[in-house]
């Protein structure tokens, strides 16, 4: 029997760490589902794939597949208690190590996940103090690749940029001093500062945009619709690519996030307002981003679509800083766009963290903050090496397109397969989700998360893996992807069975999984249910 705590009869083992409340959960979900795919991804997509018809398969896209993988990943976290190996071994009544394998793989994409987005949001500090005194110049490309990253050819070196260094090695120590500080006095307290900074800055850049000379023409850019792309399979896969990497879905954070749920903790309401709050900014993202680029073409004499670089690393790091460059007041729309870029990253990368240091926690028994610690130390060490040096660049690139496209998606895959189909948990799921929050979840969801996501994912996956297969990546050499590709996707599934067969040193239920509600108790109002 448990406790209210959560404890064992007769231990000392502390109570497991919780939100405040409900608004700390949101806050940190919307933390972590803004990430820089929100700023530097979405606008790109739309336009490239219908502009404003794209709105369509993005909106059905998030109903019919970002909602319902999302309620699944808190029933999952929340019903079972634990970061994603131990959520998934509880659940599992047989075969308890082939369903904490599948924990381990989402462990391990967010572990190396972390490594490369910690060099992101340093390029991103770095920029910031840049744009105080422009001093990308006239040349924002060539300063970019060859006077702050230094790139060379595809290889390995050991040649540090002190440039990407420095900042690097501060973000490590605020991730780590977050991470350190617990759920509550961390965490949260972190995306409680830090998000309403973002959404401020975000907003005041936006405004200031929408003002710029041209912006009306970048706006209609991105608006006007594409109705035929409405017919072409590939748009609707990009949106649900799109809602799909934006959600933070699939890969052990909401699974970790809604495990620090207490017991009658609202799952559904709290998961609407994170799937439109981050819908939101992305749409606010795309306006910011595309009355900018109106200004720039505007400049240039010439037409959106004669631009380059509207997506990605390109965007954030060449395109805008030209368009700072040429604008009236362009070091204080540098400082707020750099400035939100290193925001977003730092919710979505502490989140990315949590799911590791939780998972070991859990696994060795750890305090948080030591295990913050030497999680935290391990990361900067690997992510310093690779990531900081004048191959950092290439690598990054590579190691983002198999982890994203073949990782998180097989993840997916995984995840829905086996516990929907081979655990055939879909209804007690269902139940769990329905007794402690608002509004109930009907069978239209469990259709859609045991039938649609499975099928659409599952293209999803075999596409990308035969594109690679077929056609490479970038240009580059085969021998490369082989190592910083398909070695990242080995590197993930070496990790996740090791620590499978590697023993527990603390007991799997130290914190047990809620009990199951009894039909009495879910047919009285929330309010009456002893928390």
């Amino acid at each position: 029997m448990t406790n209210p705590g959560g404890l064992r009869s007769g231990t000392s083992t502390p109570p497991r760490e919780a939100w405040t409340g409900q608004v700390g959960f949101i806050f940190a979900a919307i933390g972590s589902a803004v990430g820089l795919g929100n700023i530097w991804r979405f606008p790109g997509v739309a336009y490239e794939n219908g502009g404003g018809a794209f709105l369509i398969p993005y909106l059905i896209a998030l109903v019919t597949a970002g909602i319902p993988i999302l309620f699944l990943d808190y029933a999952i976290g929340h019903r079972f208690r634990g970061a994603p190996p131990q959520a998934f071994r509880r659940m599992a009544r047989r075969s308890r190590s082939g369903m904490e394998s599948l924990g381990w793989f989402q462990v391990a994409i967010a572990f190396v996940i972390t490594l490369y987005y910690t060099a992101v949001i340093a390029w991103a500090l770095s920029y910031f103090v840049f744009s105080f005194d422009l001093r990308w110049g006239d040349d924002p490309a060539s300063f970019f690749t060859t006077d702050y990253l230094q790139v060379s050819d595809p290889g390995f070196s050991l040649e540090f940029v002190p440039g990407v260094l420095i900042p690097l090695l501060l973000v490590w120590i605020a991730a780590i001093t977050v991470l350190g500080a617990g759920v509550a006095k961390g965490l949260e307290r972190a995306n409680l500062v830090f998000l309403p900074l973002l959404v401020v800055a975000f907003l005041i850049l936006v405004v200031r945009a929408l003002f710029l000379d041209g912006a009306a023409e970048g706006l209609n850019a991105f608006f006007t619709p594409d109705w035929n792309a409405l017919a072409d399979p590939a748009v609707w896969i990009a949106a649900y690519s799109q809602i799909f990497f934006s959600l933070s879905i699939a890969f052990g954070i909401m699974v970790t996030y809604s495990s620090y749920r207490r017991r009658r903790g609202n799952l559904t309401a709290p998961g609407l307002v994170v799937a439109f709050g981050n819908s939101s900014f992305e749409l606010l993202a795309g306006i910011g981003v595309f009355a900018t680029l109106g200004f720039m073409a505007f400049q240039q004499g010439t037409a959106i679509s004669e631009l380059e670089g509207l997506i990605g690393v390109g965007l954030s790091f060449i395109t805008f800083p030209a368009i700072v460059s040429q604008m009236p007041g362009g070091p204080i729309f540098g400082a707020l766009f750099f400035g939100s870029l290193t925001l977003a990253g730092f919710t979505s990368l502490i989140s990315l963290l949590q799911v590791v240091s939780a998972a070991v926690q859990e696994k060795f028994g750890f305090s948080v903050r030591g295990t913050a610690v030497g999680v935290g130390i391990v990361c900067a060490i690997l992510s310093t090496l690779v990531f900081s040096t004048t191959t950092g660049l290439l690598a990054l690139d590579v190691t983002d397109n198999w982890a994203n496209n073949i990782g998180i998606v097989s993840s997916a895959v995984l995840m829905t397969v086996l516990v929907l189909w081979v655990l055939r948990r879909g209804g007690e799921l269902r139940a769990h989700l329905s007794a402690v929050s608002t509004f109930r979840v009907g069978a239209i969801w469990q259709t859609l998360v045991t039938v649609l996501a499975p099928i659409v994912l599952g293209y999803m996956l075999i596409t990308q893996i035969v594109t690679l297969v077929t056609d490479g990546y970038g240009g580059m050499p085969a021998w490369y992807l082989l190592i910083f590709g398909w070695g990242t996707i080995a590197l993930i599934i070496v990790l996740a069975l090791v620590l499978t067969l590697t023993p527990w040193r603390q007991s799997p239920d130290d914190f047990r999984a809620w009990p199951p509600y009894e039909p009495s108790e879910r047919s009285r109002p929330r309010s009456e249910v002893k928390r």
